[in-house]
Formats: C-alpha cells, sequence, structure tokens
C-alpha cells in the first residue's frame, strides 16, 4: 500500500505582528519541511511563509489557490501530493485554517481518502474573543456574517438575541470590516439595552481593543472600527 501524505493545518497571524509573538515553534518545524499548500492568496501566503520560516527557499515552493472562485473539481488536484506520499500545508488568510474559511472543504476530502489531517496550534479569533469576553464559555454558537439587508440584518439580530437569553448561550458573529461602524450603529439601535455586548477587535495586534460592556453603555462610548477585523458577541442575561 503506498504511503500518503498528512495535511498540516498551519495556522497564521492575524494582521502585522510578529509570528513568533503568536505562533509556537512546530509551526516553524512544520513550514521547514512542507514545500506543498494550499492558500487563499498566494502573495500573502508566501509574505507569511518567508515571515515564519526566512531560510526557506520560495523558490521550491508550490502553492494552490483556495478561494471563492476556485471550482470544486480542482479540489482533488489540490491533494494529488497528498495522495503521492508528500506532505502538505493548508494556510488560512488569518489565524486557524478550517473555521469561518474555505480550507474545510480540503479538510474534509482529507478524511474521505485516509489522509491524516494534523491540526496545528495558533490563534483564533473566535475564541481568543470569546475567552476575553467574560460571557458564557460552555455554551456559545458563532453565526458567521449576519444578512445585509436591513430588515433581515434586524431580525437576525433580535432573534440572536432571544435565542442568547433563552438558551443562556453567548452569540458571536462578524461583519465585512468597512461595515463594522453601521452594524454598532444597528446593534445599538436594535437591541435591549441590558444586553451585554463585547466588541473584540485587532485581536493580538499591538491595537488590540476588547470589550464588554451594556447595549446602554456602550451608547456612551464611541468606537472606530472601521477596516479592522472584529468579532462581536451578544448575550441577554
Amino acid at each position: 500500500m503506498k504511503l500518503l501524505g498528512k495535511l498540516y493545518l498551519i495556522p497564521t497571524t492575524m494582521g502585522e505582528s510578529d509570528p513568533m509573538d503568536v505562533l509556537p515553534q512546530t509551526v516553524k518545524r512544520s513550514i521547514d519541511f512542507i514545500d506543498y499548500y494550499i492558500v487563499e492568496n498566494e502573495k500573502t501566503a508566501r509574505k507569511s511563509i518567508k515571515a515564519v520560516s526566512p531560510e526557506k527557499k520560495q523558490s521550491e515552493l508550490i502553492l494552490f489557490t483556495l478561494n471563492k472562485r476556485t471550482e470544486p473539481s480542482e479540489h482533488l488536484d489540490f491533494i494529488k501530493p497528498l495522495l503521492e506520499g508528500k506532505n502538505v500545508g493548508l494556510m488560512s488568510e488569518a489565524g486557524c485554517p478550517g473555521v469561518a474559511d474555505p480550507g474545510a472543504v480540503i479538510v474534509k476530502l482529507a478524511h474521505e481518502k485516509g489522509i491524516q489531517v494534523v491540526p496545528l496550534v495558533g490563534p483564533s479569533s473566535i475564541l481568543l474573543a470569546m475567552m476575553a469576553s467574560g460571557m458564557n464559555g460552555q455554551s456559545f454558537t458563532f453565526n458567521g456574517y449576519l444578512p445585509i439587508d436591513k430588515d433581515e440584518k434586524k431580525s437576525a439580530l433580535k432573534f440572536f438575541e432571544k435565542l442568547s437569553q433563552d438558551k443562556n448561550q453567548s452569540q458571536l458573529f462578524i461583519e465585512t470590516p468597512y461595515r463594522n461602524n453601521k452594524l454598532v450603529e444597528d446593534i445599538l439601535q436594535i437591541l435591549n439595552p441590558s444586553t451585554h455586548l463585547c466588541i473584540a477587535t485587532d485581536i493580538t495586534l499591538p491595537t488590540e481593543f476588547i470589550k464588554t460592556m451594556r447595549v446602554s453603555d456602550w451608547k456612551k462610548l464611541k468606537v472606530d472600527l472601521h477596516n479592522r477585523p472584529t468579532i462581536f458577541i451578544i448575550h441577554k442575561m
């Protein structure tokens, strides 16, 4: 039987920070011996690899691009090196691959083909925000992006608020960074003044800001989240 390669899930930094401040040595050791990568963006992936392992020869790297424009028919080509016994690294644009990230389809395919999946430790904005929020870490849900439509967004926010109270379950969501400030305005208008809101932005970066207060208190504070990656958490106690 032919020996299969392993799929390494390689975390990255969540912005312009020193990789060694947020990534363990196991990430560097893995990058040192892996030449095949599945990435969202080749340019930023090469930059990340160089930052972690400056001595790595860029000319030896073979990168496959996986994003929203990638056809499902291409996925099998991406894992061919694994089927030939070569190790492959899967990288996200920021944080941990496979979580709120298109890489999950490759992980699923790897399991179907009997390929070992090796997750490496790294920063997850979802978990770090939850840890720092002071909300219910025993029960929480990540809901991804809210609807863009105004009425649908309002309905979603009210639904998650009620769910947080009924199930005692913290509700996490995100927004496209350039729409963050508008979302904050909507949250403060729509939710109950007593509902707790955590805003966690620029996690692990020098400009990191994480704060939990009631909606009524947030109305007294002005924050600028424009183009800053942010996790929102709400919980009505």
